[in-house]
């Protein structure tokens, strides 16, 4: 879930983020539990465009709006900028703490919308050995003679974060595989002499997806932003040809 990175552009490397001190709370203070869910649909894991929201259309009227107003678009983009800047210096702030115990404290101070970039980031970290610690404690209290109400709300907050996390390091990995596999397959049907013969061979073992089309997508994008517009030409036409046996 995620898990957890954009986790997208597997050609693509962005770079890793400094960590920011992370503000505790009181002792007696009642955290908000982790939410018990995540997901890598419509890969968002800045959180610039927030929750998904009804109004169905509400939104189509905005995106057009944006469509035929250039000043309209143009602020948009430039606070979704302001927002992603924004959070990054925050996520810089923090202090990823070395200990099992401090990673704990860590997610359950860390807000819900930038859980999906912290699973990616400490991925390595959430190992069999943190998910047995928060096992522990969370054993301790379910088995302790008595519970007081800090208690119970501890135990709430560590089984909302332990699924949270056990979810988000699911889909996570299963993103990093299959943009893995997207890679050495674009790779494969760019250096093919023959493209044709590449993508029907690729077609009869079912090996031509969506993520494919994505990743060149975002070479495409990445080469117009640097001008080479013989790469751009060069990667259009491919993408012409992998379209025509490929259902967007």
């Amino acid at each position: 879930m995620a898990s957890f990175a954009s986790l997208r552009g597997a050609i693509l490397q962005g770079p890793l983020l400094a960590p920011r001190l992370a503000v505790r709370r009181a002792p007696t203070a009642r955290r908000r539990a982790v939410p018990a869910k995540i997901s890598c649909i419509g890969w968002d894991p800045e959180g610039i465009l927030g929750a998904p929201t009804g109004g169905h259309i509400s939104r189509l009227e905005f995106r057009r709006r944006l469509e035929r107003d250039a000043e309209a678009r143009e602020a948009f983009e430039r606070q979704v900028r302001e927002e992603k800047e924004r959070r990054r210096s925050e996520r810089e702030a923090r202090v990823i703490p070395d200990t099992d115990a401090g990673l704990v404290e860590f997610f359950l101070d860390t807000e819900a919308r930038e859980i999906e970039v912290e699973i990616g980031r400490l991925r390595p970290r959430l190992n069999e050995g943190f998910f047995n610690h928060v096992s522990r404690e969370i054993a301790q209290i379910k088995f302790a003679v008595t519970r007081t109400a800090e208690m119970e709300d501890r135990l709430i907050e560590l089984e909302a974060m332990q699924k949270v996390l056990l979810e988000g390091v699911e889909a996570y990995d299963k993103l990093q595989n299959d943009l893995v596999t997207a890679k050495e397959r674009l790779m494969k049907i760019l250096q093919s002499s023959d493209r044709k013969a590449t993508l029907l061979e690729m077609v009869e073992r079912n090996e031509l997806n969506i993520s494919i089309l994505t990743l060149l997508d975002e070479n495409i994008a990445s080469a117009k932003t640097s001008n080479q517009d013989e790469a751009v030409a060069f990667m259009e036409n491919v993408r012409s040809s992998i379209v025509k046996y490929i259902t967007v």
